[in-house]
């Protein structure tokens, strides 16, 4: 398959001044040597615990913060070292939705003005802008009659479809969803899952679905990144994740899913007892050894690479494709 965006060896650290004279500085490692590809036509769900680094990375695809080191590659150009001009056309083919729809829909603007600010920001012809916007509505399932109100006179699913509305009015090939249905009721966010399932098939894009909700990755993802502390610890398809998982922390995600079923309550769980270690502090094995309960002395003196134990199935674990998960 095509490569769209391609995240070379990526680090992002934030520094921290400690001490009352602030003197001593300390890097939290928000994104930690991350690789992966993410191919054209494809939704790439991107999932782990809060706190993991799944919004930073984010943030460094939309060019919203810079990296410590290397890159990122947006159809073969370096968005972080590209020309003007190369930066005004990347950010055409690139959208977002945020978590929040009535945070990130400004109360002083109607629909109509929200929706035709980035096509004259982007000097789209004056004469079009009407029709556009009142196809665009139709696409995301809203009435034109919504155009004159403002998002504190829409329901929670409204004020999304209208972000998803614009989000693809330039009609981007990238579209980064930042937990776009964490804030809505479960009816909803199958609604609106769906609208984004059409929306990708029509418009032939590709998507980055960030969430920390394992069913509706599921649903919606070809294949899956799983985050733990600021590093990809498994990448695989939908069914190499969920039915051949390779990493102790994916198992141990998986298992403490909430049980839809009444038949799957009894099922064996995978239990991480303790605390994730501080990202401010130097570990020198896995970042999971405290909490595994299948660690062996390796683990705690290398640190293990992703690597590829079946074809397009990586796992960062020593032992991946050695243990046994009973769940």
């Amino acid at each position: 398959m095509e490569s769209l965006v391609r995240i070379d060896n990526l680090k992002k650290y934030f520094k921290i001044e400690k001490g009352l004279l602030k003197k001593k500085t300390i890097n939290v490692k928000a994104v930690d040597n991350i690789e992966l590809e993410i191919y054209k036509g494809e939704t790439f769900g991107l999932v782990g615990e809060s706190g993991s680094g799944k919004t930073t990375v984010a943030r460094l695809l939309l060019n919203f913060t810079k990296p410590t080191t290397n890159t990122i590659y947006f159809d073969g150009i370096d968005i972080f070292n590209c020309s003007k001009s190369e930066l005004s056309q990347l950010r055409k083919r690139i959208g977002v939705v945020f978590q929040d729809p009535a945070a990130s829909l400004n109360p002083r603007s109607t629909i109509y003005d929200t929706l035709r600010r980035p096509l004259e920001v982007n000097n789209v012809d004056k004469s079009q802008i009407d029709t556009i916007i009142k196809e665009i509505m139709s696409n995301v399932n809203l009435g034109d009659e919504l155009l004159s109100r403002y998002p504190h006179q829409l329901s929670g699913g409204q004020q999304q479809r209208v972000s998803v509305a614009r989000s693809i009015i330039l009609k981007p090939d990238f579209l980064v969803l930042d937990e776009p249905t964490s804030a809505l009721d479960i009816s909803v966010q199958a609604q609106v899952l769906n609208l984004l399932l059409d929306i990708q098939k029509k418009y032939d894009m590709t998507y980055l679905f960030i969430s920390h909700n394992l069913s509706v990755v599921r649903y919606i993802s070809d294949r899956i990144g799983v985050m733990y502390l600021g590093k990809i610890v498994e990448i695989g398809t939908v069914e190499q994740i969920y039915k051949n998982t390779l990493h102790p922390y994916t198992v141990g995600l998986l298992t403490s899913e909430p049980a839809l079923s009444p038949k799957d309550r009894d099922k064996n769980k995978l239990i991480l007892e303790g605390e994730a270690p501080s990202m401010m502090k130097e570990i020198k094995g896995c970042n999971l050894s405290n909490r595994c309960p299948f660690k062996k002395d390796l683990c705690d003196l290398e640190e293990p690479k992703l690597v590829e134990i079946e074809k397009g199935h990586r796992a960062a674990c020593h032992f991946a494709g050695e243990l046994e998960f009973k769940y």
